[in-house]
C-alpha cells in the first residue's frame, strides 16, 4: 500500500533535521516523513569522517536558532558538530520521523492529483517503494555523497602506496611514521594537513595554485563573555547577531576593496611564516578573496606546522604518478607513502534524483532558479541551499521559515499548486553559484540558472532574505498558484 503524507522531507542532515523542526512547529496539522538515503543523522557531518574535520564557519551561526549551539568554541570539530545534530533531532522528536537506507531516485508530479509519487530504492534492495506527498522538501546538500572529485592523472597505477579520497576515509588507516602526500588547496586540505602533521613522519601540501588562508581564534572572546554575564538565550542572540553582521562586513570590505583585502590577508600569513618564506608562491592566489570561499587555519594551525616543520608546500602541476609517489612538471619526484586526493567534491543538486513533471522529464539545468529554493516549472517543490558566503544554516533555515508560510497560505486559500513561471522580462541568466572553484565550474551545465533580479536572483544577504522570506508577497507575479484539478 503506498504511504502518503503532506510533506515528505528528503535528507536527514543539518537543513532536513531544521525543515522537520519548522513543519512541526508552525504546521502542526501537516503530516511529515523523513528519508535518509544512509544509515544515520547528520549528513555531511556524519559522512566525512578525515582528521581533523571541522567547521569552517562560526557555530554561533552554524548552529540553528531554534537551538543555539551550547558549546564555547565557535570552530567546532566534526564529531561535536554530529552530537549536536543527533541531540537536537532527539529533543524535538525529529529522529522518529526518519526512515534511513531510502535512497529517492525518481520523484513525479501530477497536476491532475497535485501530488508527488516518489520512487524510493531502500537499503539496496532490487525493489523499490513509492511514497506520496503534496509537498517536497529536498534537503539533501549539494554534492554526491558517494563518491569525491579525483582528476585522472597520468601513471596512477603504478604508484605502490595507499591512495584515498577525504569523503572515503578509512577508520583503521595507519599513519604513524609515514609520508604523506596531500593534493589540494582547498577547505578540506587546509584541515587535513596539520592534522596529519600530528603523527605523520612527514606531511606535504602539493597544490595547482594557492587559496587564501586566514587565521581565526578557535573560540570568540566577546561571544564568550556574553555567556559568561547574560542569560543563556540572550547571549546566544547577541552572538549569533554579532558573527552575522562581522560577516557581511567583512564580505562586503573584500569585495569593494579586493586589493587591501589581499594585502592585509598576506601580511598576517607573513607574521606568522616570516619574512623569508615564499608567501606570493604558496599563499597568494591570482583571484580576488571571495571570488571562491576562503579557507580558515583556526589558531593558525597550517601556519605553526609549517613553521615547525612538519609541512611542506610545493606549488607546482603533476607530470604524472612513479612508484614512488610524483613526478612534479619540474623533474623533482616527491616521494609519499599516502596520497590523499583532496581535490573536491562533484557537485550535484538534489542527488542527482531524476524528476517528471506530468510525465515530461525536466533538467535542474533548464531551469531557472526562484528565490534560490525552488524552480521555474517545477510545482510544491523546494530545496534547501545554503549561503555560500556565510554559514549554510543561515540561508537554510529562512528557506524552512518561508515553506511553512507558503504551506499555510496555500492551505487558507485552499490552493492546492505553486510553482514558479518565468516571464519574457527575465529571460537574462546568470550562474547559478557565483565562485569559480573547480567544483562549481564543472557543474554550471547541470545547475538551474538565476536571473538578473529578484525574485530570480539570490543576493547572498541574509539582511536581504529575512526581510523578504519572513515579510514579503507570496504573490509576487512569478509564483503561480491553482486550486486542486486546476
Amino acid at each position: 500500500m503506498t504511504e502518503s503524507v503532506d510533506v515528505l522531507i528528503v535528507g536527514a542532515g543539518l537543513s532536513g533535521i531544521a525543515a522537520a523542526y519548522y513543519l512541526g512547529r508552525r504546521c502542526p496539522n501537516k503530516s511529515v516523513a523523513i528519508v535518509e538515503g544512509r544509515e544515520a543523522i547528520g549528513g555531511t557531518w556524519d559522512l566525512f569522517r578525515y582528521p581533523g574535520v571541522r567547521s569552517d564557519s562560526d557555530m554561533y551561526t552554524l548552529g540553528y536558532r531554534f537551538r543555539p549551539w551550547p558549546g564555547d568554541k565557535a570552530i567546532a570539530d566534526g564529531p561535536a558538530i554530529l552530537q549536536y545534530l543527533r541531540d537536537t533531532a532527539r529533543e524535538f522528536g525529529i529522529d522518529k520521523l526518519i526512515r534511513f537506507n531510502q535512497r529517492v531516485r525518481r520523484i513525479s508530479w501530477s497536476s491532475e492529483s497535485a501530488e508527488w509519487a516518489v520512487e524510493i530504492e531502500r537499503g539496496g534492495e532490487a525493489a523499490t517503494l513509492e511514497m506520496r506527498c503534496k509537498f517536497l522538501f529536498m534537503c539533501t546538500g549539494y554534492y554526491r555523497y558517494d563518491q569525491g572529485y579525483s582528476p585522472q592523472w597520468a601513471g596512477r597505477e603504478r604508484f605502490q602506496g595507499e591512495i584515498l579520497h577525504p569523503q572515503q576515509w578509512p577508520d583503521s588507516l595507519d599513519i604513524a611514521d609515514k609520508r604523506i602526500v596531500v593534493i589540494g588547496s582547498g577547505a578540506t586540505a587546509v584541515t587535513l594537513v596539520p592534522a596529519l602533521a600530528e603523527n605523520a613522519a612527514r606531511v606535504t601540501m602539493l597544490q595547482r595554485s594557492p587559496s587564501y588562508v586566514v587565521s581565526l581564534p578557535s573560540r570568540d572572546g566577546i561571544s564568550l563573555w556574553l555567556h559568561r554575564h547574560l542569560p543563556f538565550k540572550l547571549a546566544a542572540w547577541l552572538a549569533r547577531w554579532r558573527m552575522i553582521l562581522r560577516q557581511m562586513y567583512y564580505f562586503n570590505f573584500a569585495r569593494s576593496k579586493p586589493q587591501e583585502t589581499r594585502s592585509l590577508i598576506l601580511q598576517g600569513i607573513r607574521e606568522a611564516l616570516g619574512p623569508d618564506y615564499d608567501i606570493e608562491r604558496h599563499f597568494a592566489p591570482r583571484y580576488n578573496p571571495w571570488d571562491q570561499r576562503m579557507c580558515m587555519a583556526p589558531e593558525g594551525d597550517l601556519f605553526d606546522a609549517i613553521s615547525e616543520g612538519a609541512v611542506s608546500v610545493v606549488t607546482e602541476h603533476i607530470d604524472r604518478f612513479v612508484e614512488e609517489g610524483f613526478r612534479l612538471e619540474s623533474g623533482q619526484v616527491l616521494p609519499a607513502d599516502i596520497i590523499v586526493t583532496a581535490t573536491g567534491l562533484q557537485m550535484k543538486l538534489m542527488h542527482g534524483v531524476e524528476i517528471l513533471v506530468d510525465g515530461a522529464p525536466v533538467e535542474l539545468g533548464d531551469t531557472r532558479s526562484y528565490m534560490g529554493m525552488m524552480y521555474s516549472g517545477i510545482p510544491n517543490l523546494a530545496s534547501a541551499f545554503g549561503y555560500t558566503n556565510a554559514s549554510w544554516t543561515l540561508k537554510a533555515e529562512l528557506i524552512c521559515e518561508y515553506v511553512c508560510r507558503l504551506l499555510n497560505h496555500m492551505e487558507r486559500r485552499g490552493y492546492a499548486q505553486c510553482r514558479p513561471r518565468l516571464d519574457a522580462e527575465s529571460a537574462e541568466t546568470e550562474a547559478f553559484v557565483d565562485f569559480t572553484s573547480g567544483y562549481v565550474q564543472r557543474a554550471l551545465e547541470s545547475l538551474p540558472k538565476q536571473g538578473q533580479r529578484r525574485p530570480w536572483k539570490a543576493y547572498q544577504n541574509y539582511l536581504k532574505d529575512l526581510l523578504l522570506m519572513r515579510f514579503g508577497r507570496l504573490h509576487d507575479g512569478a509564483l503561480e498558484f491553482r486550486r486542486a484539478g486546476k
